[in-house]
């Protein structure tokens, strides 16, 4: 998606209010220096780790919002070394900077842009991390960033960072902050993590839970779970890059959050901020499960607005459920929440994924790491909630059959993707055959089960 050539960031908004751009950046870099103990003359570091589409877009926003206020904040993403750009993303990328006149100049300023001739004619290999460093994520080569700061040395990375924010997948989040922990050993002043990643991983001893990002950042580091929040929202990481209105949450401590969704806030991003962590995270990872299912009924329907919506309904009431299960008392699948699972159904990765999928454009052969896109969070994400969700210590009772059955029972979309996606037993068109069953309740008779019986299981979150 081609969009407009990048410009500063000159207003910002504040409860509500548009203000002076610069100024009131800096004011509010301030306020956040001000609550870490930053003295004068002292960086606030904040590193990115990782380095996908969303990552890499959110490190991008903050060095086009701070990025000019060198003396009081630096701003660096990390990502792995020696990643290999195939040819024929090369050349595409190569017709990308000749489309756009202000990313060209650029290039050329820099004298970087003969590497992309010769990549181009074959003459030389490109490593994803240099071209981030020209402003390129390899998962989103369509919408070029600014020039960002590129660390490929993890410990250099993150050892003195002031904010650290987590763009891994949920499969790599805890491997990856583990080996962040032996870097911290020595450290005096707790970091801030704020973590992007949706998707969960599922355990089944000692008791069957699931396992969310901010909880592996918590039990890799030791690092409170007060200083660790998460974000997300309606948003596809291209669109919000070229300046599209979007919004989304922050949520964690009350601490932290408030102010980092000031901190954050740009005309046209606006983060709002919420105390329900779970709810937040678990709908993140729940709605890449369903977006995948979403794919697959767009591309076997036509494009059907009636199926999709069909579905939707449905989906959703899954969702619903499912989130009782997990918290006490969730927050309404509504507003951000209720957008952020639309867009992901709508457009998104795992909706491409499903789509292509049902075309037979892509195999399950193929895995679930796929050049041009990334990691396609919503196939783990479909096994853990399905091996969760079947244990039958976790029963629940039938509303119609009045006898306990393992919860997944209540979920046919949720079984049917896992004999699809995972145990490979099913084509595509099951998906459809699933809401076409004549015995499929009504959705809301779903969500009222959810809402009437005390179904919430404070183990399956590793709570006694």
């Amino acid at each position: 998606m081609v969009g407009s050539t990048k410009t500063t960031v000159q207003n910002s908004y504040s409860n509500g209010s548009i203000q002076n751009g610069n100024n009131h950046l800096e004011e509010k870099l301030d306020e956040i220096r001000c609550l870490l103990g930053k003295s004068e003359g002292d960086l606030l570091r904040i590193v990115g780790v990782g380095a996908g589409a969303w990552g890499s877009v959110f490190a991008a926003l903050l060095q086009d919002s701070y990025g000019h206020l060198r003396e009081k904040v630096q701003i660096r993403i990390w990502r792995r070394q020696g990643r290999k750009v195939e040819k024929s993303t090369a050349e595409h990328l190569f017709d990308v900077i000749n489309s756009r006149e202000d990313v060209l100049r650029r290039l050329i300023r820099r004298c970087a842009y003969l590497k992309y001739v010769e990549a181009r004619l074959g003459d030389r290999t490109l490593l994803a991390d240099e071209i981030l460093r020209d402003g390129f994520c390899l998962n989103m080569i369509d919408t070029p960033l600014c020039p960002l700061k590129v660390v490929t040395n993890l410990q250099e990375a993150v050892w003195d960072a002031d904010i650290v924010v987590n763009g891994l997948p949920s499969t790599e989040t805890f491997e990856v902050f583990k080996e962040i922990s032996k870097y911290w050993k020595e450290r005096i002043t707790v970091p801030i993590i704020i973590s992007l990643s949706k998707g969960i991983e599922a355990a089944l001893n000692p008791v069957p839970h699931i396992i969310t990002p901010t909880q592996m950042i918590n039990r890799a580091t030791g690092i409170p779970i007060e200083n660790i929040l998460y974000l997300g929202g309606p948003n596809i990481a291209s669109e919000i890059y070229n300046k599209e209105y979007a919004n989304a949450r922050i949520c964690g401590a009350e601490k932290w959050r408030k102010p980092l969704a000031k901190f954050l806030r740009q005309p046209y991003f606006i983060v709002w901020d919420n105390s329900d962590l779970v709810t937040h995270e678990v709908m993140g990872g729940l709605k890449n499960v369903y977006a995948i299912g979403a794919g697959m009924v767009a591309a076997l329907t036509n494009e059907s607005a009636t199926s999709k919506s069909v579905y939707f309904a449905h989906c959703t009431s899954e969702m619903i459920f499912i989130t009782h299960l997990l918290t006490e008392e969730p927050e309404k699948l509504a507003g951000p929440l209720l957008a952020d699972t639309y867009v992901t159904l709508l457009k998104g990765r795992n909706a491409w994924y499903g789509q292509m999928l049902a075309k037979g454009e892509l195999s399950l052969e193929m895995g679930d790491s796929i050049s041009g896109k990334g990691m396609i969070q919503g196939v783990s994400a479909v096994e853990a909630f399905y091996e969760l969700l079947r244990q039958p210590s976790l029963s629940v009772l039938h509303p119609e059959e009045n006898k306990p059955v393992a919860p997944v029972e209540l979920c046919p979309i949720l079984k049917t993707l896992y004999k699809i996606l995972i145990k490979r037993e099913q084509k595509s068109q099951a998906i459809l055959q699933a809401l076409r069953d004549e015995t499929l309740n009504d959705p809301r008779d779903r969500i009222e089960i959810a809402q009437s019986h005390a179904f919430y299981r404070p183990s399956l979150l590793g709570q006694p």
